[in-house]
């Protein structure tokens, strides 16, 4: 999990964030990513890809990385954003503000995906990085668990779509909802499967 860290530090950089995010195929809520860089002696095992972990672990491992860590940043892309400039371009803009948050400043940026960012901080893109760099899976945990507490505070609004159950994604639960109360202000309106009960 550290291989790609230490090619990036054997080229000569200091500062290495992995970045991740969480949210791009619910019908609801924002997209956020996550920007994380870790000390060279961070020695945690079991850290992954946040969608191989329970939601215990994650909660865990996010306490953990939050402690430990050099720097942790979130990076948000609103619901209008989304429906403004398509999903994929707010997912990477997310991206974009989690790596410009960063309280230490980063010198590489390993980015989970076939896409890097829109930043000159010299960069690497990395298919399935969340099960292969662990800055990445690192993000990717920050990212989900700061998501699933949006979407648990947009439950409180918005009771009757069940969002502190499935935060968002489409399962069957929630298209029933969707289908029986009508889309609600946070819900993507562009998306297949709110856009035809508007």
């Amino acid at each position: 999990m550290w291989a790609f860290e230490k090619q990036a530090l054997q080229a000569g950089y200091r500062s290495v964030a992995g970045i991740d995010e969480a949210g791009r195929g619910p019908l609801a809520g924002p997209v956020v990513s996550a920007a994380v860089i870790f000390p060279l002696d961070f020695a945690v095992p079991g850290i992954t890809d946040s969608k191989k972990l329970t939601p215990r672990k994650r909660d865990l491992f996010f306490d953990i990385i939050m402690e430990q860590a050099l720097a942790v940043s979130t990076g948000i892309a609103t619901v209008e954003e989304i429906e403004t400039i398509n999903i994929l371009q707010a997912s990477l803009l997310s991206m974009v503000r989690a790596a410009n948050a960063l309280s230490l400043e980063p010198d590489f940026l390993l980015i989970d995906g076939k896409f890097t960012i829109d930043s000159p901080v010299p960069q690497q893109a990395l298919i399935k990085g969340d099960s292969r760099s662990i800055s990445i899976a690192a993000a990717s945990i920050i990212a989900k668990v700061t998501r699933d507490r949006i979407m648990k505070t947009l439950h409180d609004q918005y009771p009757q779509y069940g969002f502190d159950r499935h935060k968002g994604y489409p399962t069957a639960m929630h298209k029933t909802a969707v289908m029986n109360f009508g889309p609600c202000p946070v819900h993507r309106k562009t998306f297949k499967g709110v856009k035809e009960f508007l």
